[in-house]
């Protein structure tokens, strides 16, 4: 059994698989533009971030009724459970589905249909994230916002995804400010293709108690002596960073040096039908080509249930950090 772990940097659109896709493109009666799985899988080869985004939104054609969400959710339960995952916490895309015309509780409610049942299937707790897509306007965002007040028992906190660039976290202050009123968590994308800069933003102007990615933080000492200095996580996805182009090669990736210098990095998938990997196969990536040592990966599986919000239940954190250190890596 792999080492126990959270998930704290999982887009649930991501982790559709071709399999599925065609699956519900029939039941749907959605056309996709690939001959088969195999031609699809094919198409899963990106230059950067925008050319991913792209293909992501467009297969979300699919997705249109309860039954759907829930049975994406449930495959990835499924996939997180033999990977280790005690505890996740799932981001959605709400805009990307009601912008075609699928409301807002449909989306909410099939996830939760899986989410529900997760504990008892699966033995994962589970939380809901909510993202904004940051390539759309801060109005749409306050109306998303608006729109989840009904099923605010159900979310507990907002985040921050899609194009980077070009969008700085600033532009959705307002919206952050409400959400913080609201009582939600907040987390948000930054310093993946977006520098360093933006990493300070999201701290500054958001608020935000994560940094989802964070990679170009090691361009500014001052920032990085200020994300250990206060403990905030950041949740790295080094398969991810590969296929985007964020890093040439696993081998190249900084995580080592974030753990030296005393971040709280974890590990986790993104959008793990996308990029090669769930949770443990990026485990086992990074040990593989940086060679890290069983003590470094616990820190890392630790730092996920420290990281995670838990808040509402320490026993529950207190329990899987008691598995974590109890775990046998050559058991």
């Amino acid at each position: 059994m792999p080492v126990p772990k959270a998930e704290l940097h999982l887009h649930i659109e991501g982790t559709l698989e071709p399999e599925l896709a065609f699956a519900l493109a029939a039941r749907n009666g959605v056309t996709l533009p690939y001959a088969d799985t195999e031609a699809l899988r094919e198409a899963y080869r990106f230059s950067d971030l925008q050319s991913f985004l792209d293909l992501y939104y467009g297969l979300m054609a699919v997705l249109r009724t309860a039954e759907d969400f829930t049975e994406l959710a449930d495959a990835y339960l499924a996939r997180a459970g033999e990977q280790g995952v005690r505890h996740a916490e799932i981001f959605f895309d709400p805009q990307a589905h009601t912008a075609r015309g699928v409301p807002f509780g449909v989306v909410v409610e099939g996830l939760c249909a899986a989410l529900d049942r997760a504990e008892e299937r699966y033995g994962i707790s589970t939380r809901l994230i909510m993202c904004f897509l940051r390539d759309e306007s801060a109005e749409s965002a306050m109306a998303t916002l608006e729109a989840a007040k009904p099923y605010l028992g159900r979310i507990t906190g907002v985040g921050l995804d899609s194009a980077e660039v070009g969008h700085p976290p600033a532009k959705f202050r307002e919206v952050y400010e409400e959400a913080a009123r609201l009582g939600l968590r907040r987390v948000a994308h930054a310093g993946e293709e977006g520098p360093a800069a933006y990493v300070r933003e999201a701290l500054d102007v958001l608020g935000v108690e994560r940094i989802d990615h964070g990679l170009r933080c090691l361009e500014d000492p001052e920032l990085v002596e200020r994300l250990a200095r206060e403990r905030v996580p950041l949740t790295l996805c080094p398969l991810s960073n590969v296929r985007l182009r964020a890093i040439d090669a696993i081998g190249d990736h900084p995580l080592r040096t974030m753990l030296a210098a005393g971040l709280v990095a974890t590990v986790n998938s993104d959008d793990p039908a996308y990029f090669g990997g769930y949770v443990e196969d990026n485990f086992d990536a990074v040990r593989d080509a940086l060679g890290l040592g069983e003590e470094e990966l616990r820190t890392l599986a630790r730092n996920s249930f420290l990281a995670a919000f838990l808040e509402d239940d320490e026993e529950l954190r207190g329990r899987y950090l008691a598995e974590v250190e109890a775990y046998g890596f050559g058991a």
